[in-house]
């Protein structure tokens, strides 16, 4: 009896360890994970297949200027922008993150403006007769502008050349002759300098200050001793 029991015991396994256990699970779980990395490379990989495939044919095509592709992930624009860059083209991205972000490319011969991004970026659609529209109305506003501006400096400038200006009133040689007298002096304003009532030099006219100032104090001395005797 006791062998046949040692028998059994013998022949049954031992229960697993706690680490073996864990290792087969990692072991299974990795597994999972490489086939599943095995397939998003294959998936990328056909994407970008189809990717070079449709830039082949827009670069063919002479009558598209440019491409713009559905919105997608990150991953999937990030492609775009790798097989546009080989193949020199100029890629953009617009929309808004996760939402509607997309990718629009262009043959470099016909590179965007910045007016046009601006309208792909703001969701706008790019209408180049319009655009070209704008353009003339902004150049024309421009010059309209200066035009006014230009203007408006000839009315605050002041009339300067007194010999038309008299000669219009008064006749050609009356007109030369009070422009003469009329010319701005530099130095007395707009009084000619010889028409100046005092025609002192300055030194002359201290002297008489001086002089003055003197004669002043004395007269107050002799009435002071006036007023004291």
């Amino acid at each position: 009896m006791s062998d046949l029991l040692g028998s059994i015991l013998s022949s049954m396994q031992k229960p697993p360890s706690v680490n073996s256990e864990r290792n087969k699970l990692l072991q299974k779980q990795k597994k999972i994970i490489e086939k599943q990395q095995a397939a998003l490379k294959a998936k990328l990989n056909s994407f970008r297949e189809k990717i070079e495939k449709v830039m082949n044919e827009f670069i063919q095509d002479p009558s598209k200027q440019n491409h713009k592709f559905s919105p997608m992930d990150k991953v999937y624009r990030n492609i775009i922008h790798e097989v546009a860059d080989i193949a020199g083209l100029c890629a953009y991205a617009f929309g808004e993150e996760e939402i509607d972000r997309y990718v629009m490319v262009f043959k470099k011969e016909y590179s965007p403006s910045e007016e046009e991004l601006n309208a792909y970026r703001n969701g706008e659609e790019w209408d180049p007769v319009k655009a070209k529209e704008l353009a003339l109305q902004r150049e024309k506003d421009k010059l309209e502008e200066i035009d006014t501006t230009k203007k408006r400096k000839l009315e605050v400038e002041p009339a300067s050349n007194y010999a038309v200006k008299y000669e219009k009133l008064l006749g050609r040689d009356a007109g030369i002759a009070a422009a003469r007298i009329a010319t701005p002096n530099k130095q007395f304003g707009f009084v000619p300098s010889e028409q100046k009532k005092d025609q002192r030099s300055i030194e002359q006219t201290l002297a008489d200050i001086q002089a003055k100032k003197k004669l002043k104090k004395n007269n107050e001395a002799v009435d002071s001793t006036n007023e004291t005797s």
